[in-house]
Formats: C-alpha cells, sequence, structure tokens
C-alpha cells in the first residue's frame, strides 16, 4: 500500500458520517474517496471504488453492519474493513470479527485513538481496544478447538511462523522484516493460512492464535 489511503465510510448517521470524514480529512494519511448512508449504497460505492479502507457503521437500518460486512468481503477486495460503533457487546464484536472485520473501534474513543487504530488496522495489526480485546479471547476461549486444532496440520512451516507473527499483532512490513521474505510473500501466506483454518480475518486468526499459546520457535 502506498503512504495515503483511500477510504469508504459507511454511516447512516449523517452528522457522525460527516464528523469522521471531517476527522480523516486533517490526516495527509487519508484520502476519503466515498460515503455511504445504509449498506446497500455503500456496497455500491465500495465495489466501484476498491478503497483501501472501509469505516462501517454496525447498527444501520434494512442491511446492518454485519450483513454489510460480509457482502463487502464476498467481493474479493483486498480492501480492510473496520467496524467504528457505539456497541460494546461481546455478541456484536464476535459477529464483527468473525464476519471479517480487520478492526472494531468504538465511537466514544478519543479522534487521535480512532485515527491510531485505523492506520495499525492498514498496517495489518489488531485494530481493537484493550478491554474488548480480552472479551473476545474468553468468546473464542469456549469454542471448540479440536477441528481448528487439527486443521493446524495443514499449514506449512511458513504459515505457522507468519501465524506466530500476527499473534504478536506484527503488521505485514514487520512480519517479512522478522522472516526475511517479501511483504508481498507475507500477504499471499497469511490468505493462504486464513482459508486453511477457516477464518475470515487476521483478527480472527490473531486471537486465536494468542489463546493457542502459539509462538515463533
Amino acid at each position: 500500500m502506498s503512504n495515503t489511503y483511500t477510504v469508504v465510510v459507511i454511516d447512516d448517521h449523517p452528522l457522525f458520517r460527516k464528523g469522521v470524514i471531517q476527522l480523516l480529512a486533517l490526516d495527509a494519511r487519508f484520502n476519503v474517496v466515498g460515503e455511504a448512508a445504509s449498506g446497500a449504497e455503500g456496497l455500491v460505492v465500495v465495489e466501484a471504488k476498491n478503497p483501501d479502507l472501509v469505516i462501517l457503521d454496525l447498527n444501520m437500518k434494512d442491511m446492518d453492519g454485519i450483513a454489510t460486512l460480509r457482502a463487502i468481503k464476498e467481493l474479493d477486495l483486498d480492501s480492510r474493513v473496520v467496524m467504528l460503533t457505539v456497541s460494546d457487546q461481546s455478541s456484536d464484536l464476535v459477529a464483527a470479527v468473525r464476519g471479517g472485520a480487520d478492526g472494531y473501534l468504538l465511537k466514544d474513543m478519543e479522534p487521535e485513538e480512532i485515527i491510531s487504530s485505523l492506520a495499525e488496522a492498514l498496517d495489518g495489526q489488531m485494530a481493537i481496544p484493550e478491554r474488548l480485546g480480552r472479551v473476545l479471547a474468553l468468546a473464542m476461549r469456549e469454542d471448540d478447538g479440536s477441528e481448528r486444532n487439527a486443521m493446524m496440520a495443514s499449514l506449512t512451516e511458513r504459515e505457522r511462523e507468519i501465524l506466530a507473527c500476527l499473534a504478536n499483532g506484527l503488521s505485514n512490513k514487520l512480519v517479512g522484516r522478522e522472516l526475511g521474505i517479501a511483504e508481498g510473500t507475507v500477504k499471499v501466506h497469511v490468505k493462504s493460512l486464513l482459508r486453511k483454518l477457516n477464518f475470515r480475518s487476521r483478527l480472527e486468526a490473531a486471537i486465536w492464535a494468542v489463546e493457542q499459546g502459539i509462538k515463533l520457535g
């Protein structure tokens, strides 16, 4: 990705949507190329613009954020999708992560913290408030992980190394530096391991790997 990121903002509350756009305009790294007031409208804009980042509200009328998220992921674009919502309910958080969200931020966070977290998500890091990370880890711990543990056998040694790096919160660039491989190669391996372990996002994979105690050898 370049140092300037294209962004689409989807939120059915005009005042908040405009506020987010104004906030992003203060940071030269972000270039808002589209906005939408509904999930259905947002899906059209995202498909047309293919942005680096989609900022998506959770609670919207008709097509809600989770349905919109899943539809965006089915477009098979490289866009990162970060939920920006008022809900800190664990059920919403888990549904978003399992729907493929690359981050989950709360609207009551400080603006500077939101900007910083969005940049982290674009850099491939876990964009999620610490307290919600603990909630997500607890939810995933309650899952029956036996099937996924069996899937681990299908990973190559390199994919296992990269999974361990994701658990440490490393970006693709830092994973590449750690393992001595190109950033583009890291992206290919990340896509492969997510598919093999049936994860929708690297965030979900990273939380699971932390819970499993997966570390670099």
